[in-house]
């Protein structure tokens, strides 16, 4: 079991939630979205999307519209790639 091959970027509690929630659409999520259903403050919410985003692994989008713009996160090919070896990782270490 070498759990050193895990991803530390994805392996972090809240980085795993938003990267499984990106990961289980072929579409985008709203921030809002993000932040409701992941349960988190902004500030913290934020302070992940953009490590992710530093990584490579997820894009932005900031959409004006009528009222307040709207920010949506997707993943990258690179962000589902990572994601697919990080999910491959923990079934080896699970015996799979």
């Amino acid at each position: 079991m070498d759990l050193s091959k895990l991803d530390k970027l994805i392996h972090e509690k809240a980085r795993l939630g938003i990267m499984s929630l990106l990961a289980s659409r072929a579409e985008r999520w709203a921030f809002q979205d993000l932040k409701g259903e992941l349960k988190m403050s902004d500030g913290n919410l934020i302070t992940h999307l953009r490590t992710l985003e530093n990584a490579g692994y997820l894009q932005s989008e900031k959409i004006d519209g009528v009222g307040r713009p709207q920010t949506f996160y997707g993943l990258t090919k690179a962000g589902r790639e990572a994601f697919k070896d990080y999910l491959a990782v923990l079934e080896k270490i699970l015996g799979r």
